[in-house]
């Protein structure tokens, strides 16, 4: 029996910066697979100021209907959800069409800049709420206080000027508590972060449920590791070029790890200062933007990937992305990396750089162990972070909400 599904989002590929908007995309097409029609409502205004470019439009796909929604003023009109956690341009086309398409299941995802949390008030649908980032307890999103630091305890106003942000009005107020009495089911991505948003003071419980990638082939086995002997081994970092993904304790590094190289796939506004800090450092290389397909071959020659956020990540889609390539991983004991790699075995942890600089050496120095990390990796990726592992517990879900709910849906 097929559910009609609404996702309402601030991005969505192309209109997309990071991981959340493509792990979007990937539910939204299993569930179009699935015989599930899809309508995705994205704010194209954020993406249009924030990127400062006119955004590609998407290309049609079978089962899925993407809404793009776009004001005349479309800087007043994010300043005032920001500001009062409520659509006020977009406010009546947002309601009619969550209150007249009568959809069966409306999945919230980052809403702070399209609707907010008053928007969850919207239609009698079954209403799930994502939480790609830690936006729920958090108004820089990030729990990265005052731009340098863990957040440990809430000083949020001033660390909303330190992040040059507007402090957000509604966050005085109850309206997350009462407008979040319309879900009826939040999900976050990974046990940590449940926790997270649990010692933060959120009032309501969460499901958790991972991200997931595509399915592999049904005679795919685990990626044999070959390495060019005719190059140096390389280790890969993959991800937007910000501070507080933790590369400035990465750089320093090669200096003494010569018969290494680290190169860096993605870009962002830190770049700068990471190449100053690579400057005379010959064995580290920025590639830039990377094509998925390149990306996929750069994971599978790497000897490990590296992992260095010093930010609570709420899950980390690369770790999985690494895993179906076999390539092991080397993450920062930090956030949800504990749980994924001691889950998997598929890697080591560090804390401080000493930490790093042996768990790299160790790798380099021990092949074989490297391989059976990476073969323990592409094993669990191909038991647990898959479209057919996830998607099913996704539904199942929906499936508990709306019996709560005393709905009779059917997944």
């Amino acid at each position: 029996m097929s559910q009609r599904f609404c996702h309402v989002t601030t991005f969505y590929p192309p209109h997309n910066f990071g991981g959340d908007g493509i792990g979007i995309e990937r539910l939204v097409r299993a569930l179009a697979r699935r015989g599930h029609p899809q309508t995705v409502v994205v704010d194209t205004d954020a993406f249009r100021l924030l990127a400062k470019r006119e955004p590609e439009l998407p290309q049609p796909e079978p089962g899925i209907e993407i809404v793009r929604l776009s004001s005349s003023q479309p800087t007043l009109s994010m300043l005032l959800t920001q500001q009062l956690g409520r659509p006020v341009f977009q406010r009546s086309a947002l309601r009619e069409l969550l209150e007249s398409r009568r959809f069966d299941v409306v999945n919230f995802h980052n809403v702070s800049l399209v609707g907010g949390p008053a928007v969850w008030s919207y239609g009698d649908a079954l209403k799930l709420q994502m939480a790609h980032e830690h936006w729920l307890v958090c108004p820089s999103h990030v729990l990265w206080r005052h731009n340098r630091e863990l957040c440990d305890g809430r000083e949020c106003l001033r660390c909303q000027l330190s992040f040059k942000r507007p402090p957000q009005l509604w966050r005085a107020t109850d309206l997350l508590a009462r407008h979040g009495r319309s879900i009826d089911a939040f999900i976050a991505m990974s046990e940590f972060s449940r926790a997270k948003h649990r010692e933060f003071g959120f009032p309501f419980e969460m499901e958790v449920l991972p991200y997931f990638l595509p399915d592999p082939p049904a005679d795919a086995t685990a990626p044999t590791r070959m390495h060019d002997a005719t190059q140096r081994p390389y280790f890969l970092f993959v991800g937007r070029l910000e501070r507080i993904k933790g590369l400035d304790d990465v750089i320093p590094l090669l200096r003494e790890l010569p018969q290494a190289e680290l190169r860096i796939a993605g870009a962002g506004e830190y770049e700068g200062e990471l190449r100053r800090l690579a400057q005379g450092i010959e064995n580290v290389r920025f590639l830039g933007r990377v094509p998925n397909d390149e990306l996929a071959r750069q994971y599978a020659g790497c000897a490990a990937l590296v992992v260095p956020s010093i930010c609570f990540e709420t899950f980390g889609i690369i770790l999985i992305e690494a895993f179906r390539q076999g390539a092991p991983v080397v993450a920062r004991r930090l956030g949800p990396f504990p749980e994924i790699v001691e889950s998997t075995r598929a890697g080591e942890l560090f804390s401080t750089r000493d930490e790093l600089l042996a768990a790299l050496r160790r790798v380099l120095a021990d092949p074989a162990r490297a391989a059976l990390l990476g073969r323990n990796g592409y094993e669990a990726f191909a038991r647990h972070y898959t479209e057919s592992a996830v998607v099913p517990r996704y539904l199942e879900i929906v499936a508990r909400a709306a019996a709560r709910k005393g709905l009779a849906l059917r997944a």
